[in-house]
């Protein structure tokens, strides 16, 4: 009888986790994790700023030349935090997915990523506010990873990270906006000198030149556009996230 009765008690609770694992707002939860992959965008934007100068040096004067180096020597130490970023929001994300009961997110190495902070830079619009939402999160991700798969934990982790997860949401906002300004002043560079240079070019003696500056102009100028369309793109997944985010939050009892 004792065996039965011990028997009985595991069945009840094997069922209670499986009704967890299954309720509608794990359900959820476990679709808003699967959207974290729609942050590569911004990651493809952010190693693109990174690379700015690369690609404009051939078009520089010398006096914007020295410009542009002192800029890009700040692009290459803060590109390293705002792609972190990323890493902290998809961490984030695929955590709340482990907790509702998808197995197939591994988070210690994210985790590790994440325990060096990131810095303020003022000047791109990271201040203090983020860097300690960053290190917040990072906190809340680690102690997830201790917790049982459960209705609970998942509430917990989305009550304590909510703010945490705005707070960096506004931070990717704020640096796509720069990427594309720092985009439009790249193409200004580029396709200035090209269209400044390209009506001196002898059309007799310079024929293959003048063919390949015009084709290098065409290439930059879908260039341009497909980077502003990513950039839309990237906003929109941005949003989109926010938007998941808040309406798991507004399901959850509010202590």
């Amino acid at each position: 009888m004792k065996l039965s009765r011990v028997f009985l008690i595991l069945c009840c609770l094997a069922l209670l986790g499986g009704c967890a694992s299954s309720s509608p707002r794990m359900a959820d939860v476990r679709a808003f994790a699967a959207q974290s992959p729609h942050l590569g965008a911004y990651h493809e934007l952010t190693e693109r700023y990174r690379t700015t100068y690369q690609r404009e040096q051939p078009f520089l004067s010398p006096a914007a030349d020295l410009r542009e180096r002192q800029l890009d020597q700040q692009r290459q130490a803060s590109s390293a935090d705002f792609a972190r970023l990323q890493t902290g929001v998809q961490a984030y994300m695929q955590a709340l997915g482990r907790l509702a009961g998808d197995k197939q997110y591994d988070l210690e190495d994210q985790v590790k990523a994440m325990s060096g902070g990131i810095k303020a830079w003022p000047d791109s619009g990271i201040d203090e506010r983020h860097v300690n939402a960053y290190a917040g999160l990072a906190r809340l991700i680690a102690r997830a990873l201790t917790r049982p798969a459960q209705d609970s934990a998942v509430q917990e982790l989305l009550r304590d990270g909510h703010q945490a997860m705005e707070e960096l949401l506004g931070a990717m906002r704020t640096l796509l906006r720069l990427y594309d300004k720092s985009s439009d002043n790249e193409q200004k560079i580029v396709l200035g000198m090209l269209e400044t240079e390209l009506p001196f070019v002898d059309t007799r003696r310079d024929r293959l030149l003048l063919a390949l500056s015009r084709s290098l102009q065409h290439d930059k100028q879908v260039e341009y556009h497909l980077t502003g369309v990513r950039n839309t793109q990237a906003q929109q997944n941005l949003a989109a996230i926010e938007q998941a985010h808040r309406a798991l939050f507004n399901q959850i009892p509010q202590q």
